[in-house]
């Protein structure tokens, strides 16, 4: 009964007209991303590194004054933070003396306040809405009280990359000798935007992105806590989106059991962030490969209908470029991915092996530039299908030096290939035949190689409409042709002309005129070789560095004969230098080289040649009059290099040098 207002209390039970008192209403939902916080170093996944070196640093008591803490956001700053405040203040009923450790079996006397952000002694500001001195003033106000309770004051600075100039430089002082009760543990995310006074005075730890394995562990260890079932691939989907990222892994978790009510499948996933699905992506990008438009275009519509992104598509996209390119290049290191899918994992590594180098770098370039554009957009789905037009028309077009270089060899662009062509083709470069200008002649295109209807997907030209010829002129790539001799065009039979009448200073009949000779014997004779240095130039032309500098650094040549070279392999030299010689000749000439090692000394290297070249060059310049008296006027100048001037062009009608190779400036017949 209350005695004050005589009426009966609740407290009181068994009377009539009072029901019992009202239970507790159930303590409110926390979300994944706090209930599974970590509340020890144990808990902490992905950063063994910073682990280990912190628990010897315990255990030897070397504890700096200051941490700076940094990473993307969600891999646990603040959260290590609070575990850094807890292992320092770590202490139990039984054992108050005991040291900082970062071993906590179980809650000590200020863990629970610690990790609840309400220690008296553990101090946390965000430095995002506190980033004035007068902020930094309170602090240093502060620190010089000890500890009410815990062994050391900790102060928590979040986001400290937002304090201001003048609050940086208010904590210089303090933060390289602060008391002995105090420590400082900084968190940000951009750890370029602190001054590099600040970070000198504290132990750096860069806290690591998750990698999707022990992300989708923990994942998994979370689903069975909660009693939800989830599939592999779905929760794969989570991690690749994620980025590394726990926080925002559980965020997504917990959004995909709302989005599927208690089961995370990877449909629901996929509608949920809007994400195509891995073996669609992997369709749209065998179409792409293999020059199919109108299948291009039907398989992005149909993800776009279906909810997907084109922006995402296009990303999605990039990132299984990105993934047959490691397949192919470093097998292994990709293979290891549990992220991947069995679809991934299996027609990623098909493609790597029928995919060049440089098919695959031009379509990440293309893709890559793509994704912002298609983001801005105002009509997203016409700038993705645009941007896949150009990775299926412009994406295996050669570099520039090779443009130049066919330029110069006088070859033509690709024939157009109708329809779509087949996916193998693309990996071997096909070389067609020089397209000479103007129609050619039916026996010409009965003697271009077949390979020309097989060109590579990435090679076609658009379908014949109006504007065709221009995007054809733009879009055909230009192939690198090939050493071996070209096959003549068959032309017409030219008409015969009535013979001038010639004075008899003339040139006699019997002569042939200069135009008489065939075109093609350059071509057919192959390059001439005459010595051992038109070999390395022939090497350096073809752009096979490996061998160029091989020939100069580990051949002794012996004896060098028109198809035949005989060397002695320096000592370290590759053993298969004569073999890989042997071959880039026959392929580079079109004729059969004979490469042999000998046992005999032969010359010096080119390379050795070369720098006693340079040395004797040298000493001849600098025992010059004027050389002398130009080194003696400027104390401490060298010689760096010695030229020879540049003979002068012969004048009209001239001869040019004998050892000329250029038949355009070989002296005319008479």
């Amino acid at each position: 009964m209350d005695e004050t207002s005589g009426t009966p209390s609740i407290d009181e039970p068994g009377l009539p007209g009072f029901s019992a008192a009202p239970a507790r209403p159930a303590p409110a939902y926390r979300v994944l991303a706090r209930k599974y916080r970590p509340k020890d170093f144990d808990d902490l996944i992905g950063q063994g590194a910073m682990v280990r070196t912190l628990a010897n640093a315990f255990e030897a008591g070397r504890i700096p004054q200051a941490w700076m803490l940094t990473g993307v956001r969600g891999v646990g700053k603040t959260t290590t933070a609070r575990i850094l405040a807890r292992g320092l203040n770590y202490a139990l009923a039984d054992e108050p003396n005991a040291g900082p450790t970062i071993r906590l079996p179980r809650l000590g006397l200020h863990c629970a306040a610690i990790m609840e952000s309400r220690h008296i002694d553990v101090l946390e500001m965000d430095a995002a809405s506190h980033t004035g001195i007068d902020d930094v003033r309170q602090i240093i106000d502060g620190i010089r009280y000890s500890p009410v309770s815990a062994r050391y004051k900790v102060y928590i600075v979040d986001e400290v990359h937002m304090l201001s100039e003048k609050a940086f430089n208010a904590f210089l002082k303090t933060l390289e000798e602060p008391p002995p009760h105090a420590k400082f543990v900084f968190a940000t995310t951009e750890i370029r935007k602190v001054p590099v006074t600040i970070l000198s005075r504290c132990q750096r730890f860069d806290l690591r992105r998750v990698e999707a394995g022990a992300l989708i562990a923990h994942l998994q260890k979370i689903c069975d806590a909660e009693a939800v079932s989830a599939e592999a691939e779905a929760l794969a989907a989570i991690a690749r989106a994620a980025e590394g990222s726990v926080r925002d892994s559980l965020s997504l978790l917990d959004q995909a059991i709302a989005h599927g009510a208690g089961h995370v499948t990877a449909e629901t996933v996929r509608d949920m962030l809007g994400l195509a699905d891995r073996a669609r992506v992997v369709d749209l990008f065998e179409a792409a490969m293999r020059g199919d438009v109108p299948a291009t275009f039907a398989e992005l519509r149909a993800q776009h209908e279906s909810g997907a992104d084109p922006a995402v598509v296009l990303s999605d996209l990039a990132e299984f470029t990105h993934l047959v390119t490691r397949l192919k290049l470093a097998p292994e290191s990709a293979r290891v991915d549990t992220s991947l899918s069995e679809v991934e994992r299996v027609r990623g590594g098909d493609f790597a092996d029928r995919l060049s180098v440089r098919a695959l770098s031009r379509a990440w370039q293309i893709l890559l530039k793509a994704i912002p554009e298609v983001q801005t957009a105002t009509r997203p789905l016409a700038a993705a299908e645009m941007a896949l037009v150009r990775l299926i028309y412009a994406a295996d077009l050669p570099t520039p030096d090779e443009a130049l270089r066919q330029i110069r060899e006088g070859a033509g662009p690709t024939p157009p290939a109708r329809g779509p062509a087949p996916l193998p083709s693309i990996a071997p470069v096909a070389q067609a035949a020089p397209v000479m200008p103007g129609p050619a002649p039916a026996a010409a295109m009965r003697a271009a190689p077949a390979s020309v209807a097989a060109a590579p997907a990435l090679a076609r030209s658009l379908p014949d409409r109006p504007q065709a010829a221009i995007a054809s002129a733009e879009a055909a790539p230009v192939r690198p042709v090939p050493a071996m001799p070209r096959p003549t065009l068959v032309q017409p039979a030219p008409v015969p002309e009535p013979e001038p009448v010639t004075p008899a200073s003339a040139k006699p009949a019997s002569a042939k005129p200069a135009s008489a000779k065939p075109a093609s014997t350059k071509a057919e004779s192959g390059p001439r070789l005459r010595r051992f240095e038109d070999v390395v130039a022939l090497a350096d032309e073809r752009r096979d560095i490996g061998l160029k500098m091989a020939l100069e650094r580990e051949v002794h040549l012996v004896r060098f004969e028109d198809g035949r070279i005989e060397f002695r392999l320096a000592p370290g030299g590759r053993p298969t230098l004569a073999n890989d010689l042997g071959n880039a000749l026959n392929l580079w000439t079109g004729r059969r080289w004979v490469v042999a090692l000998s046992q005999e000394t032969g010359e010096a290297t080119l390379e050795t040649r070369a720098k006693a070249a340079v040395e004797s060059r040298h000493q001849g310049a600098a025992s010059h009059p004027l050389v002398q008296a130009v080194l003696k006027s400027f104390p401490g100048a060298q010689i760096v290099d010695v030229r020879d001037k540049a003979p002068d062009p012969p004048e009209f009608g001239e001869a040019p040098p004998p050892d000329s190779d250029d038949p355009d400036l070989q002296a005319p017949d008479l």
